[in-house]
């Protein structure tokens, strides 16, 4: 009986101990985790809207209602997590700049950088978070596919499998539809949401 006593005295003391180390391990990786994530997130902004000098909040955006206003658009399974404003060296604006993710990767979720000037061009996109198939949906991170969607001026975009031929129109990945639907229905979340925000003029 002292023996059993003992034993699960020893195993609660291990536990714990385990815990507390774990929990220590956590504490000290987390703020230089979040603080790599912040940095790659400004670098990605910063990619998407070379013009401007910063990027700040604006009270009047509430990206809380980014999935029920994209969800009326068509995009069920697409959020904004961050929308903010580009600005340039005196405050003045420049447009805005976003952070989306979608569900419908083929590996997860893929989360997105977008910039978008105020006179509605897509200024370009960078990808923040992707898990695809390498040879495949990894390709949608290349310089090739990514700057499809810069410059363009258009409402939403399409994808083809027979060479693009409008401007609104993007070269589909072979062997991976899934994904470059997932990007496409991203970036076009991401242009609905510019037009909900009532600034952006796009056709």
């Amino acid at each position: 009986m002292k023996n059993s006593i003992r034993a699960v005295l020893t195993l609660t003391i291990i536990t714990i101990v385990a815990g507390a180390c774990l929990g220590y391990v956590y504490e000290l990786t987390k703020q230089p985790i979040e603080a790599k994530t912040l940095e790659a997130k400004l670098n990605a902004y910063k990619a998407v809207f070379p013009d401007a000098a910063d990027f700040k909040e604006d009270a009047s955006i509430n990206t809380g209602d980014s999935a029920s206003v994209l969800a009326e658009e068509g995009y069920k399974d697409e959020t904004v997590d961050e929308c903010l404003r580009a600005v340039d060296g005196s405050g003045n604006p420049l447009g805005y700049v976003m952070t989306v993710t979608t569900a419908q990767g083929y590996g997860g979720d893929i989360t997105i950088s977008l910039g978008i000037s105020d006179d509605g061009t897509l200024n370009g996109i960078e990808i923040l978070e992707i898990s695809e198939t390498a040879g495949l949906g990894m390709k949608a991170d290349t310089p090739e596919f990514k700057g499809q969607f810069a410059g363009k001026q258009v409402s939403r975009f399409n994808y083809t499998k027979t060479g693009a031929a409008a401007e609104y129109e993007i070269d589909a990945l072979s062997g991976a539809t899934i994904t470059t639907n997932a990007m496409v229905s991203a970036v076009n979340a991401g242009l609905a949401y510019a037009d909900h925000i009532g600034n952006i003029q796009v056709r």
